[in-house]
């Protein structure tokens, strides 16, 4: 990436409520050191994005000090300069926004999560390659829901229904301006509908609404109004990895995890 600036990589890695069920069945001080291969999910991230080209820097917000100190590894990280670490705040959209604050205007960040255990160095440099060539403000990951549901019939996914297919989130956000900051600050305000597409949806008009119930709201459709209401441009990548729509918020997800990084031997 020597003529490209790099992106910087924010990793979000607090929990979202205390005493979270997953790493209470690990038998973990918090959800990011939950092991998945033997590895605890937070390492396999920053692994990754240590091994892509297109990233630069790493920034950990999250987990707490304490959680820190209990791992060897990520202690070392962090003591060594690799990965700057800082404390996460009441909620994920929240602590994104207060670090990106902190990063020059015009250097790109990638979003992602360190519950994210299945990410790798393949997903993220096609991520980062193709966001660049969409001239967008901000590009965000999915995935389609036939392709998940293909690949992993048992995988339970947040479905957005949208006229021209369902899709999943993917957890992984491309904010490539310094305009397309403003979504960090929408992102603040709904982050309590992300399982709740009607109320969701609804943030874009009644009219969007009905349309969306009916099936009528295509997703283009979607990204086109969401753009006009922030004055930033939105794009989306369908990305082909139907393991990059998997993050481990239930017990269930954990042991899918586990299987598919075992089928994978990583």
């Amino acid at each position: 990436m020597s003529h490209r600036r790099a992106f910087t990589a924010i990793v979000l890695a607090g929990d979202r409520a205390p005493d979270d069920p997953v790493a209470r069945a690990a038998g973990v001080e918090c959800k990011a050191l939950v092991p998945v291969g033997g590895v605890p999910m937070v390492l396999r991230v920053l692994g990754a994005l240590a091994e892509a080209q297109a990233i630069g820097h790493r920034i950990l917000c999250g987990p707490d000090r304490r959680a820190v100190e209990m791992n060897n590894e990520l202690r070392g990280l962090i003591a060594s300069g690799a990965v700057t670490w800082h404390e996460a705040h009441a909620t994920p959209s929240v602590s994104a926004y207060t670090v990106i604050q902190s990063l020059p205007q015009d250097q790109p960040v990638l979003l992602v999560t360190a519950d994210h255990a299945l990410l790798n160095v393949r997903i993220i440099d096609h991520f980062c390659s193709v966001a660049r060539a969409h001239d967008a403000d901000v590009v965000v990951g999915l995935a389609t829901y036939d392709l998940i549901a293909t690949a992993y019939p048992g995988m339970r996914r947040t479905v957005l229904k949208f006229q021209d297919g369902g899709v999943c989130g993917c957890n992984m956000y491309a904010v490539l301006t310094a305009r397309g900051r403003a979504l960090i600050q929408f992102w603040t305000q709904v982050e309590g509908l992300r399982k709740r597409p009607v109320r969701l949806i609804s943030m874009l008009g009644w009219v969007s609404v009905l349309r969306f119930v009916c099936g009528w709201l295509s997703l283009p459709q979607a990204l086109a109004r969401l753009s006009q209401r922030l004055n930033l441009s939105i794009d989306v990548i369908m990305l082909p990895f139907p393991e990059a729509a998997l993050d481990v918020d239930t017990i269930g997800d954990w042991k899918l995890a586990q299987t598919i990084a075992g089928n994978k031997g990583s």
